[in-house]
């Protein structure tokens, strides 16, 4: 990888690592229809511009109904959760929680028509990846917390479907104008709940700062970022560092927000990073190469997952895990 591309690695692993302590403040003085209007409205302000500069918009037009499904599970539904889980819930755990959707990728994948075959390994990681949830999210099952966890288990749900409808049905739509309207709806349907839940009295400058940075810096300028990634290094090795966006996110949690690192956290950390790295791990050339036997050989699926590296604006079913 060249210089260029590890500065936009580490840049990547931060920008989308930090979002979750940064929500944890928003929500400490402002609604969440509040949180996630103010970072989509900001998010699709300077986006958007770009986009229609960019051109493209008859493709826009075309994919609009799965553009609007791709909006509702990656952005309406889970940012909403997110910042509502926030409230019960560490910035550290839920990013934690959140590095479960490469493993729930996996499994819709092979759920809705990926004939690849999963091996040992893959199921191996699994496995070893819920036991990571099941270790992190066990202790706090009661009260509120079930609920929180819930929610957040929810958002890795529509993470990893969003990038499916993205390979399936938005291929012909560029990244930039995918994630400005996606932004733009967004915005438009939180606009009235913002209204309904507006603050009576200005946040203090701790919370303005972090709904800013939030808009502008982990969504705009992340997105702008995140092409600039794919396009050095390609869309395989740039999403790696979504494994490492949660240890971003726990140490954020810890150093800034003083909130604990115990024992649970970090196993559980290593079981669910480990996890999805095994459970995502590419099958060998030859080992792909290779005939299946008659008996063994997977049915034709109606609409398999295509290689989400040949085409530079799609994310990677499995991998790509956003705040």
């Amino acid at each position: 990888m060249s210089r260029r591309g590890w500065m936009l690695f580490a840049l990547m692993s931060v920008l989308w690592g930090i979002p979750y302590l940064l929500i944890k403040v928003a929500v400490e003085s402002v609604s969440v229809p509040m949180v996630v209007f103010t970072r989509t409205a900001l998010g699709a302000l300077i986006l958007l511009p770009l986009a229609v500069r960019a051109g493209r918009l008859d493709v826009v037009r075309r994919h609009w109904r799965p553009l609007l499904l791709f909006t509702a599970v990656e952005i309406l539904g889970p940012w909403a959760l997110l910042s509502d889980a926030e409230n019960r819930l560490t910035s550290s755990m839920t990013g934690l929680l959140i590095a479960a959707v490469p493993i729930i990728g996996v499994v819709l994948a092979r759920l809705t028509g990926d004939a690849e075959r999963l091996g040992p390994l893959r199921w191996a990681g699994l496995l070893v990846g819920l036991a990571g949830v099941g270790v992190l999210a066990g202790p706090h099952l009661g009260g509120g917390s079930t609920w929180a966890i819930g929610e957040v288990m929810l958002v890795a749900v529509g993470y990893a479907i969003a990038p499916m409808i993205a390979t399936r049905r938005l291929q012909d739509l560029p990244s930039l104008q995918m994630a400005a309207f996606s932004l733009a709806i967004a915005a438009l349907a939180y606009t009235g709940p913002a209204i309904a839940t507006w603050p009576s009295a200005v946040p203090g400058g701790r919370v303005l700062a972090a709904l800013i940075t939030l808009g502008l810096v982990c969504t705009a300028l992340a997105f702008i970022v995140f092409f600039e990634l794919i396009r050095e290094v390609g869309t395989s090795r740039g999403m790696v560092f979504t494994y490492v966006n949660p240890a971003v996110a726990v140490a954020a949690g810890v150093v800034l927000l003083g909130e604990p690192l115990t024992g649970t956290i970090i196993a559980s950390f290593v079981l669910i990073l480990g996890g999805s790295v095994l459970a995502t791990a590419r099958r060998s050339p030859a080992a792909a190469a290779a005939p299946l036997p008659a008996a063994a050989a997977p049915l034709p699926a109606a609409a398999p997952l295509p290689d989400a590296g040949a085409t530079a604006h799609a994310p990677e079913p499995a991998r790509e895990a956003r705040p």
